[in-house]
């Protein structure tokens, strides 16, 4: 087998987390292509933006390519003719079918945000802390047409403390992924790196995030609702729905919060006690230390509680707008 600088790698991904494992991977490979989502409009503006990947590639100086469909057989003869020796995929967003699988010569190597067999799926790091796993790491594997199922090869594990949020998890555990393609693709063209079927009776799933995970009702526990505040950032966030005494129901988009287990309000309720903003939940309370009301700025709680001029709060909360 060639030597590292040698091998040829097709590398296939889309946003940010995917950009250290490029970079690692041009510093020791040979990236032939880059794969990456289509431009999409974004903005109030629908300029066209392009991807992370695509950016960071094109600063390297490398060819990108952009199928909206990569199982249609001109993508997949074009995708042969560069006859790599891997590929590479890191949170590509198109389905590998098998023919894309059977394209280079070693493997088709991913990198998963996750300790693989625990969470397969679409959103294995905020499934990691919706479910308060004390760790969690990146799996390189082989990939097959079954999401998320292939050989493990290496893998890394990390701490997740005790105040952690995504966006802090997200941006080590990219730089660990990126740390380990080097050896994985080194150890299999070497033939010393075999993968390790995974154990199918310890599979846990991380499906899609949906937008009703946004939502507050006021019967959720603290710890449940800590969770997903640190969690869902930045997409789709967290929530909650309050019933003005005119009817009208408003929107207050939680930015950051204290659990409050030993202090006890009305569940389902956004309340006011001595001078901090509060929601009572099913087994005490949550302290909202930033908020963000409807049509406004980002502001601390206390700006918040000064915006209503005296008004008084123990206003019930509501699942959606009216």
């Amino acid at each position: 087998m060639s030597t590292s600088n040698q091998l040829r790698v097709v590398f296939m991904g889309t946003p940010e987390f995917a950009v250290p494992t490029l970079k690692k991977v041009a510093e020791h490979f040979d990236i032939v292509a880059v794969y990456s989502q289509p431009d999409r409009p974004v903005g109030r503006g629908l300029e066209m933006k392009p991807t992370p990947v695509k950016q960071a590639a094109l600063a390297l100086g490398l060819n990108v390519f952009q199928p909206e469909k990569l199982s249609v057989s001109s993508e997949v003869e074009k995708l042969a003719a560069f006859e790599p020796d891997f590929i590479v995929v890191v949170a590509y967003g198109h389905i590998l079918k098998q023919n894309v699988l059977d394209i280079p010569k070693v493997a088709c190597v991913n990198v998963h945000s996750s300790l693989l067999p625990r969470w397969r799926g679409a959103a294995p790091i905020h499934h990691a802390l919706l479910a308060g796993d004390q760790e969690t790491g990146v799996t390189t594997m082989k990939m097959v047409l079954a999401l998320d199922a292939g050989d493990v090869y290496l893998q890394a594990k990390t701490p997740i403390a005790e105040r952690e949020i995504l966006p802090e998890l997200h941006d080590r555990l990219a730089l660990m992924g990126a740390d380990l393609i080097v050896p994985t693709l080194q150890g299999l063209a070497s033939g010393e790196l075999k993968g390790e079927p995974q154990d199918e009776s310890l599979v846990t799933i991380a499906p899609k995030l949906t937008k009703d995970m946004e939502v507050i009702h006021g019967t959720e526990t603290v710890r449940e609702i800590d969770l997903r505040i640190r969690a869902l950032q930045p997409w789709p966030g967290v929530s909650v729905f309050f019933e003005l005494p005119n009817g009208k129901v408003e929107r207050l988009k939680i930015k950051g919060a204290t659990p409050r287990p030993d202090w006890k309000k009305k569940p389902a309720f956004l309340d006011e006690s001595a001078g901090t903003l509060v929601i009572g939940l099913s087994d005490g309370c949550l302290e909202l230390n930033r908020v963000q009301p409807e049509g406004k700025k980002e502001m601390d709680a206390a700006s918040f509680l000064n915006g209503l001029k005296g008004r008084s709060l123990n206003l019930p909360l509501a699942l959606k707008k009216s």
